[in-house]
């Protein structure tokens, strides 16, 4: 079927729904690397408009990648609940944006039709909204989850303490995390990315991670971010994993170049339930996605990578993730160009991400060959924080010395709490006031304290 619309006195014509959303995608290069891009802005602005008038149901009739051939297409149709989706069912793509806006329509609403959306009525209404458009319908939609402790309520920032190390050196890694704690991160997860996936190197870092937290009664969780078979053998060693991480795309052929289907998702989350780590709740998957990941790989099937981003999330939120974010910037200028690009993907992920239920956090980066600086993440940062974004990165100086990256601080957390008002999780910020790290007014305290000159002292001890 073929999809046609006119603008002055030309028709444009699309000649099935896989290419119609391409372009009517926002530029990015990397759709232009893959030749699915609008060759102008007024082909895309032709496709938004055919795209605004497709009705919603046309998705579940039309897939963009067969079920036969892909199980994230299966997953997706086998998840969908038709109840769910009969308040909207009527609604075309750009009805469904003016139903998004419309301020009647608040969270609760939101999330009573999580299970009657589908990603690509998600990617297409995200298609035709401006960035205003993205954040406030981003601010409205809230969505919490709970380990040790409980993430994405209202006016709340988390904060993922990233402390890697080039060598995965203890001594190195401890110094960053008392960096990060003492600069009242952590909250949503302490996630290190080890320099190499060999087990007993990740063992020793849960259970370095495990003395931490326990010892000085830290309410928040660990995570090595290895491969998930990593994980699993870690687990039947006896390792105190808190959080299962794992990339993922949205299409199987992605996931099976990460080395990974849903039958091994599945298998690890059983895995890390039994252990009953959790002390106020059973969200115990950690995912990261990015755009660019399935076009890199070759497993695109000719679709546009932020759609592909969106399918994403169905596997994700079949697994009721503790954490979920987007490595927005992190795969490079093939993909996202410049500041702008980046900007924009940033904005949609969260959207889409938010919109499908899941506790979307962003890693608001970019590699140093990328068209951007500090100045455009700094504004990606500030926009997320009003959108409602669950949690961000906090990585000593925002520079990563072992992903070799720019990404976000300590400090630009604090930056956004303190602007916005924001806090953090109920539980961190109980912690923080009572180790002397935060006022009961909520401000840092920078005087010396015994507190935390105690809690510097043992976690040296430990190093």
């Amino acid at each position: 079927m073929s999809y046609k619309t006119i603008l002055g006195s030309k028709t444009y014509s699309f000649p099935d729904l896989k290419t119609l959303m391409a372009k009517a995608t926002p530029e990015r290069s990397g759709d232009s690397l893959a030749g699915i891009a609008a060759s102008s802005q007024e082909e895309r602005v032709a496709a938004q408009m055919a795209l605004a008038d497709l009705h919603l149901s046309e998705f579940l009739n039309v897939h963009l990648i067969p079920g036969e051939t892909d199980e994230v297409t299966r997953l997706i149709l086998d998840s969908h609940d038709y109840e769910s989706f009969k308040p909207i069912a009527h609604l075309t793509v750009g009805g469904f944006r003016d139903f998004l806006l419309n301020e009647e329509v608040d969270s609760a609403v939101l999330k009573s039709l999580k299970w009657g959306l589908i990603p690509e009525m998600v990617a297409a209404v995200s298609k035709i909204m401006s960035n205003q458009d993205l954040i406030l319908v981003g601010k409205k939609c809230s969505v919490v989850t709970r380990f040790r402790n409980t993430i994405g309520l209202p006016g709340r920032l988390s904060v993922r303490l990233q402390p890697n190390h080039p060598t995965d050196d203890p001594k190195g890694i401890a110094a960053s995390i008392l960096d990060g704690l003492l600069l009242g991160s952590g909250d949503a997860v302490i996630g290190i990315n080890p320099a190499t996936d060999n087990v007993p190197t990740v063992i020793a870092l849960l259970e370095m991670l495990d003395s931490i937290i326990v010892k000085y009664s830290i309410p928040t969780q660990s995570c090595v971010l290895c491969h998930v078979t990593t994980s699993m053998e870690a687990m039947r060693r006896g390792a105190p994993v808190d959080l299962v991480f794992q990339s993922i795309g949205g299409t199987e052929a992605l996931n099976k170049s990460f080395g990974v289907n849903l039958s091994i998702l599945q298998e690890s989350q059983e895995m890390a339930l039994a252990l009953k780590r959790g002390s106020v709740g059973e969200n115990v998957m950690y995912f990261e996605t990015g755009q660019g990941s399935a076009l890199s790989a070759g497993a695109h099937h000719g679709i546009d990578q932020q759609t592909l981003e969106v399918r994403a999330y169905a596997v994700a939120r079949r697994f009721s993730p503790l954490l979920v974010n987007t490595v927005v910037g992190f795969i490079g200028p093939e993909y996202l160009y410049n500041g702008k690009q980046i900007l924009r993907a940033g904005l949609e992920d969260h959207f889409c991400g938010k919109l499908l239920g899941l506790p979307m956090g962003v890693d608001v980066c970019y590699t140093n060959h990328a068209d951007a600086d500090q100045d455009d993440m700094d504004t990606l940062l500030t926009l997320l924080g009003v959108a409602g974004c669950n949690y961000i990165m906090g990585v000593p100086g925002a520079d990563d010395v072992m992903l070799s990256y720019q990404s976000t601080s300590f400090h630009d957390a604090l930056y956004l709490r303190q602007v916005l008002g924001l806090r953090p999780t109920p539980e961190f910020e109980e912690w923080l006031v009572k180790i002397g790290l935060l006022s009961e007014l909520r401000g840092l305290i920078p005087k010396e304290n015994s507190s935390l000159n105690l809690l510097e002292g043992l976690l040296t001890e430990k190093a």
